[in-house]
């Protein structure tokens, strides 16, 4: 299954329509001689030229961005097919709360290519986190509801006593519950916890591991803040399919 969230544009197609747009409008000059329906045909390639530059040149970059959905890691939420509107705007102005969609670049333990991924947070910084054998989350003592997931996780997590922390360089232990029941991760500052909804068929955070120089794979958990591109908003597509994201 493809995990990678696919940009829903086609930005060489919107350069080559800005510049068909310019050189029309280059090569007929408004000029009181015309008549008024070509007036009309002007004023609307002015328009477009201007909507063009503003869609593609602020808003696609820096405010909102549609993708598609290639695979069900995010089942029952969002399905293969569906195109969804992203707010890139939103965490410049504060940080992703737990239970918000995310779409980010992903992390070198999750892939080796250059890819987006779409998946819930369920850990910011701060928060301790582990699932218990049932498959269910708890975060800062209490279990976390989460009725948006397929399927409860098929194992506890975390597994083995340390973590790699790529940006630090560093292997860190596991916490440790007083009764010895249970290993715990404290969510360091600027980092993340990615899931998918699809729990048992995501390559997310209970996944992604590291290799040590002693050959060993270890858990590598923690996504960076510098990694997330924006909150999922809303699906357009399909019509039966259009509502708010949760």
């Amino acid at each position: 299954m493809s995990e990678t969230i696919l940009a829903f544009d086609r930005p060489w197609e919107v350069v080559a329509l800005i510049g068909v747009i310019v050189c029309v409008r280059v090569a007929v000059p408004r000029a009181k001689s015309l008549a008024r329906w070509q007036l009309s045909i002007l004023e609307f390639l002015d328009s477009l030229l201007i909507a063009a530059l503003l869609v593609f040149c602020i808003l696609r970059p820096f405010v909102i961005q549609a993708f598609f959905i290639p695979s069900g890691s995010m089942e029952p939420t969002l399905l293969k097919g569906d195109r969804i509107l992203v707010n890139k705007f939103i965490y410049f102005f504060r940080d992703p709360k737990p239970g918000e969609i995310l779409v980010f670049s992903a992390p070198p333990q999750a892939t080796s290519e250059n890819k987006d991924f779409i998946k819930r947070c369920v850990g910011v910084p701060g928060d301790r986190l582990w699932v218990d054998d049932q498959g269910v989350l708890w975060r800062n003592g209490k279990p976390v509801p989460e009725p948006y997931t397929k399927e409860p996780a098929d194992y506890p997590w975390p597994l083995g006593d340390v973590y790699y922390d790529l940006t630090k360089g560093k292997v860190f232990e596991f916490g440790v519950s007083e009764d010895g029941s249970h290993r715990y991760l404290d969510v360091p500052a600027d980092r993340f916890i990615m899931c998918g909804d699809n729990r048992n068929d995501s390559n997310d955070a209970r996944k992604w591991q590291w290799p040590l120089e002693d050959g060993r794979y270890v858990s590598a958990p923690l996504l960076d803040r510098e990694n997330i591109l924006g909150k999922a908003m809303v699906i357009f597509w399909p019509p039966q399919r259009i509502r708010i994201l949760h």
